[in-house]
């Protein structure tokens, strides 16, 4: 198995004597550790207008992350293509992969929370429209050599060329998020990896994962679990108490969230992370918290089902000291044994 990071950093609106960088800067240093630590990867949420500080200059943050890291895989997740105009992301994202040396990840979706396309005064309704037009039009931005045009229904540019080209050829790595089956076999069949939602139970993932699989070979394609990433929170405890009191944190989070993503009539949108059902067993179903045996185990679960490139969350630990020797603990007590495992399947 091999290990990535999945999250947010909090950047609330400062006043007096708070200052509004210190969730960047901490973000940053845990990221800069987790390369250290053996991490492949990070992948970083767009959200607008929560009112508690998520990430919304996406590319941005990863920019400074990536002057500050030299192997650690850099991940949007996801970048909402109906907000942006596809030209200028375009150049945004090849800079950054350029820069870097071609590890962006390029993690793409249509959005799901209400107040967001409120906010931009964006119909929902036209958001997987703009999403398919949008995509078509990056995808030619990356890979055409020569200047084109393009006419459509939302999109207009006129004898463009887009500079600079990214690093990788023939374009950034793309990863989707997807829940449904419909959803799932559609990113394969674009040849996009597969992003999954943290809150799906160990036999939901197993589906899926299966769904991806049997689409992608059925496409003439080798089979390669590092093709789909795994959200899972993550919280290494050191008692039962503060495994309790980590998971309630989890929960409110959650919770409050999903009402950004609730329309004026009730109706509650949450995207590749809506899971149906009792909330707080969700919530103990798909959280992997608990001793390091006990994350093992759950690890164990996530490997039967076919997953190899796990996204971790650590946000259930509040984060600053507590997350950091946490993120320490797992790479120090669990880690060692997944990898030294892909290791020897690779030498096979």
């Amino acid at each position: 198995m091999r290990f990535g990071l999945f999250g947010s950093a909090a950047a609330r609106r400062g006043s007096g004597e708070f200052d509004s960088s210190e969730g960047f800067r901490d973000f940053i240093e845990y990221n800069v550790e987790a390369e250290a630590l053996g991490f492949h990867g990070t992948f970083v949420v767009e959200h607008h207008f929560t009112g508690f500080g998520q990430v919304s200059a996406t590319l941005n943050l990863l920019t400074w992350l990536g002057a500050r890291t030299r192997t650690l895989r850099l991940g949007t997740a996801v970048m909402v293509l109906p907000w942006h105009n596809p030209v200028l992301l375009a150049e945004q994202a090849a800079t950054l992969d350029l820069l870097s040396g071609g590890r962006l990840d390029f993690g793409i979706g249509s959005g799901y929370r209400y107040n967001e396309f409120a906010g931009f005064d964006v119909g929902m309704d036209e958001a997987r429209e703009k999403f398919e037009e949008s995509i078509g039009v990056i995808l030619k931005a990356w890979t055409l050599e020569e200047r084109f045009s393009h006419h459509g229904k939302y999109w207009t540019f006129n004898d463009i060329i887009v500079e600079p080209p990214p690093f990788r050829k023939p374009h950034p790595v793309v990863w989707m998020g997807a829940g449904g089956d419909r959803s799932i076999r559609d990113v394969a069949r674009r040849g996009f990896n597969l992003l999954l939602g943290q809150y799906a139970s160990p036999a939901e993932v197993a589906h899926n994962i299966a769904t991806f699989r049997e689409t992608v070979e059925a496409a003439g394609q080798a089979w390669d679990p590092m093709r789909v990433g795994v959200t899972r929170a993550f919280f290494v405890s050191e008692s039962k108490q503060e495994r309790e009191e980590a998971l309630e944190r989890r929960l409110a989070n959650r919770l409050r969230q999903l009402k950004l993503a609730m329309t004026p009539d009730g109706i509650m949108l949450g995207g590749p992370d809506r899971a149906t059902g009792d909330p707080v067993e969700i919530n103990l179903n798909s959280a992997i918290y608990g001793t390091p045996d006990e994350i093992a185990r759950k690890l164990r679960d996530l490997q039967q089902a076919g997953a190899g490139y796990l996204l971790m969350n650590g946000g259930g630990s509040g984060g600053g000291e507590r997350g950091r020797r946490s993120l320490r603990r797992f790479a120090r007590e669990v880690m060692p044994a997944f990898m030294k495992e892909t290791k020897a399947q690779a030498a096979d």
